[in-house]
This record gives structure tokens, C-alpha cells and sequence, in this order.
């Protein structure tokens, strides 16, 4: 474990209240980089700030932001805040966003699983959690995922419908998918939990949002580490 990690958390937490520690403690035990989530291209904020907001809600830990033709813009006043406790990775800067993303997530260990009807595909209720860590992936509300998204894909599933409505608005969508698999990780047996690593590292995030002037205080820190 990195000692200067270690350190640099308890002397921060010493400028925050004793609520929000323990607050920490309880909700950290329940994160999870199992699954993350991707959102490609999506262009309404009201849908991309609730996404956010079901993600820290339910646990999951880790977004991924596709920004192809659509700057992905949350709304505060929906995501209240969702933003500040989540890992947001944005990608941008790429000829193929899509493309780069996928292959950053399978570089990590992750299955490249498209939320959209296909030959192959299995409702959300079926996919096998026990093959692996799961990136699941959502697109637009008019056009849904990309060719590349889906020519890349690992596999395929559905939520099941029986209205008129062709589909879920991707909020919807992916509130649903993240209740399913969520509610059945931690019924398993699967080890979906945060390492200690990932735990320190997180608290420590998070210890720098909820402290005023957290960066003057790790300069301070530092001199006083170094001076030691």
C-alpha cells in the first residue's frame, strides 16, 4: 500500500467532519469496478446527469464519456453532485473515441457488452457475471450505439419490453441494467468489491472534495514530509 497515499489521507481527514468519515466507510464497502459504464455520444443533459446519478446511487464506481460529435454536458440540478463522487473518464481526443475506449476497457480486463437487439443477444437478466468484469455500454437516444461499438462488441443484451415503444430513453435503460446486475453481484459469489489499493485511493478523492482548500493543504503536507 502507498505510504504517501496513507499519510496524506489521514491528515486530510483531519480537516473533515466525523460524519462524513464514517459516511465514507459505510458507502465505500459498496462500490464496485466490476461493472462500469459507458455512454457514447449522448447529447441531452437531462439524460446524462441522471445516468451519473444512477450510477453513484447503485455503486458503480467508474463512467466512461464517448464524446464523438456530442459533448457530454450533466446537468447539475439532476445529478446533484453525482459527478464529484464518480471516476469520469472522458474520450475525446481521439480519431476513433469509440474505437480507443473499447480498447483501453479490454486492455483492463473488460467485456465489451452493447446494450442493443441483436442475433446473440440475452436479456439483461441472463448475461453470466461469473466470465468476467463488465463494460456495458449505451448510445444515443435517436441512434443507438455505433457501428464500431457494435462490430467490437464481445456481446449483446436486452431489457425486455411489452409496450408499443420501441425503446427506453438511455437514463431508463441504464437505470434498470445497473439495478439487475448490481442486485445480482451482490447476491454472488463474485469478488466485486474495491481492493484496499483502489479503497485508500478513492477515500482520498474523496477526502480532497469534501475539504476546503484540499491543495494547499497537500502542499503543506509535503513540506512538512519532507522536512521530516
Amino acid at each position: 500500500m502507498d505510504n504517501y497515499t496513507k499519510e496524506l489521507y489521514e491528515y486530510l481527514s483531519k480537516f473533515a467532519t466525523e460524519q462524513r468519515m464514517e459516511k465514507f466507510e459505510s458507502v465505500i464497502q459498496e462500490r464496485t469496478r466490476y461493472l462500469t459504464i459507458v455512454v457514447e455520444n449522448v447529447y441531452q443533459p437531462h439524460n446524462a446527469s441522471a445516468v451519473l446519478r444512477s450510477a453513484e446511487c447503485f455503486g458503480v464506481q467508474d463512467v466512461h464519456i464517448i464524446e464523438n460529435s456530442n459533448k457530454y454536458n450533466p446537468s447539475a440540478d439532476i445529478s446533484l453532485g453525482a459527478h464529484q463522487w464518480l471516476s469520469l473518464t472522458r474520450h475525446s481526443n481521439t480519431e476513433n473515441n469509440s474505437l480507443s475506449c473499447i480498447q483501453a476497457l479490454k486492455k483492463n480486463g473488460y467485456r465489451i457488452v452493447a446494450t442493443s437487439p441483436h442475433k446473440n443477444d440475452c436479456l439483461i437478466s441472463e448475461i453470466d457475471l461469473s466470465k468476467g468484469k463488465i463494460a456495458l455500454f449505451f448510445g444515443t437516444e435517436i441512434d443507438g450505439l455505433s457501428d464500431t461499438i457494435l462490430n467490437e462488441a464481445d456481446e449483446f443484451v436486452k431489457i425486455p419490453m411489452y409496450g408499443f415503444t420501441e425503446s427506453f430513453n438511455i437514463s431508463v435503460s441504464a437505470a434498470i441494467s445497473m439495478y439487475e446486475l448490481m442486485k445480482r453481484l451482490r447476491e454472488s459469489k463474485i469478488e466485486w468489491r474495491l481492493t484496499a489499493a483502489e479503497l485508500l485511493a478513492l477515500k482520498l478523492d474523496w477526502v480532497k472534495e469534501s475539504v476546503k482548500s484540499s491543495d494547499l493543504l497537500e502542499k503543506e503536507f509535503r513540506k512538512q514530509r519532507i522536512a521530516e
